[in-house]
């Protein structure tokens, strides 16, 4: 009986941690659908509805790799507040020259409404939490 109470318990936890939110991989073709379409706007237009974070990564960073459980961890914990996406600058080059990408990490902080800043560099969990809480406007 014992077994099938720790079974039964695994199978649950492991059905919840499938369901929550993970940062999302995107490339350019889901870039333009769900973020920004660069080809078609010339003026800055958010695609989304919930507020945003765009993480401009390469496999090779060591600040990126740095960042990446942060960015999951915040995905769970915000799930359904905000989205966070993945751009791997190497696969989606012309993603990165949309927006003048120089250093990589580089994030896209995006608001509801839109409106959006850029941060470059590694930075602790806690300026993520900062800045989603206090400029994004999204608590948990």
């Amino acid at each position: 009986m014992r077994y099938l109470t720790i079974l039964v318990a695994l199978v649950l936890v492991s059905s919840f941690s499938l369901r929550a939110q993970k940062a999302e991989q995107i490339d350019a073709a889901t870039f333009k659908k769900q973020v920004y379409n660069y080809e078609k706007n010339t003026k800055w237009e958010y695609e989304g509805k919930l507020p945003a974070i765009v993480d401009f990564y390469a496999d090779w960073c060591p600040p990126c790799k740095y960042v990446a459980p942060f960015l999951e961890e915040l995905a769970q914990e915000y799930d359904g507040k905000i989205k966070i996406y993945k751009v791997n600058t190497d696969k989606n080059p012309e993603v990165a020259r949309a927006f003048k990408i120089r250093g990589i990490p580089t994030f896209l902080f995006i608001k509801a409404d839109g409106k959006m800043k850029k941060k470059v560099g590694g930075m602790p969990k806690s300026a993520f939490e900062y800045e989603i809480n206090n400029y994004m406007k999204v608590e948990k």
